[in-house]
């Protein structure tokens, strides 16, 4: 118990700025919760080699879940009220919408390498993915990212 705690604080700050690129500020510590709660009832945590590595994939894996579900909620919402084109939008609310147009993984990618500044190997190894996923993952939210704002 007292080496999950040292180990949630060690990681908790970077863990907490992950999971707020994956799913925004108001999401990002429940996100860090489940997930980190998660892990530690993983019945196979104690033998992993990474902890850190473990951690991020499971707050990846939580943000994919939250992502999913508020999919699902503003479909229904967009499908019981009519909603009004927005004129006249500020940088960051198109900053905002690209990044919105990008998925969990490449949100992952883009944060790591360009907040975090980290190689592609480097997040290959953090989340057990193949370099080329990795390199092929910020390409294409590269190129989604110019698309949006362009």
């Amino acid at each position: 118990m007292d080496d999950d705690v040292a180990t949630y604080r060690r990681h908790a700050d970077e863990l907490t700025r992950y999971a707020t690129v994956l799913v925004g500020p108001a999401d990002a510590p429940d996100v860090v919760t489940d997930a980190v709660l998660a892990a530690f009832r993983t019945p196979g945590w104690r033998d992993v080699a990474n902890p850190r590595a473990y951690l991020f994939r499971a707050v990846l894996h939580r943000a994919q879940s939250v992502r999913r579900s508020d999919a699902r909620r503003t479909n229904r919402e967009r499908r019981a009220a009519l909603v009004e084109p927005v004129r006249d939008r500020e940088p960051s609310v198109d900053a905002h919408r690209a990044l919105s147009a990008l998925s969990p993984q490449q949100r992952a990618v883009v944060f790591l390498t360009y907040w975090e500044d980290m190689t592609p190997a480097q997040i290959a190894e953090l989340l057990d993915v193949g370099e080329g996923s990795v390199r092929k993952q910020l390409a294409r939210a590269r190129e989604t990212l110019r698309s949006v704002l362009s």
